[in-house]
């Protein structure tokens, strides 16, 4: 039994093919990335503290969900621990709202603390690796990682000024430059 509807494409080919026409659009959203990279790159503070009420945003958002969640909860067990993980996404948000700042210092350290941890889990797996797979590439992946944590880590708590606001301006511009590479790529094949 099948049912069919007009909600969009159903193939790879035929959603291509329906986004040819907005190249133009994705190419312009391309510039538009590339540019706010740019200028995160130009303002890191300004952009540090962007990117921390951008996450004290989608905390409470998540916080909120939670909580909603927790009133479909089959039990009380169940619906109070929902509760908690929402109160406390939502009072994270909020310190991250209040105090961007503070909020930018501790997600700097997790953020350090996390590249030396991924880096040398990473580094670890590169030597479980059979020969003859990039095992080369994911060793120095994991040396680059672990290096970077280790230099936000040296440099803490001063790093936590420009630390995600670089971070936030390299993705700006890697998503930026996708975009336009998509967009152009679309125009070509019109």
């Amino acid at each position: 039994m099948t049912t069919t509807d007009n909600t969009g494409p159903h193939s790879l080919g035929s959603g291509v093919r329906a986004l040819r026409p907005k190249w133009g659009w994705i190419v312009g959203f391309g510039v538009f990335s590339l540019i706010a990279g740019v200028i995160a790159l130009g303002s890191t503070v300004i952009a540090t503290a962007s990117a921390v009420y951008i996450v004290g945003f989608m905390m409470l958002f998540a916080g909120a969900a939670e909580i909603v969640a927790a009133f479909n909860a089959k039990d009380w067990g169940h619906r109070l621990l929902w509760l908690l993980l929402g109160a406390l996404y939502v009072f994270a948000g909020f310190i991250c709202l209040q105090n961007p700042f503070e909020a930018a210092t501790i997600l700097t350290l997790l953020l350090g603390i996390a590249l030396i941890v991924g880096g040398l889990v990473r580094i670890f797996l590169a030597t479980q690796m059979k020969h003859g797979t990039p095992w080369g590439w994911v060793v120095f992946s994991g040396i680059l990682s672990f290096l970077l944590g280790l230099i936000i880590v040296a440099q803490w708590p001063v790093s936590s000024f420009f630390v995600l606001g670089i971070f936030l301006g390299i993705d700006l511009i890697f998503i930026g430059s996708g975009w336009i590479t998509i967009g152009l790529a679309l125009k070509k094949h019109t």
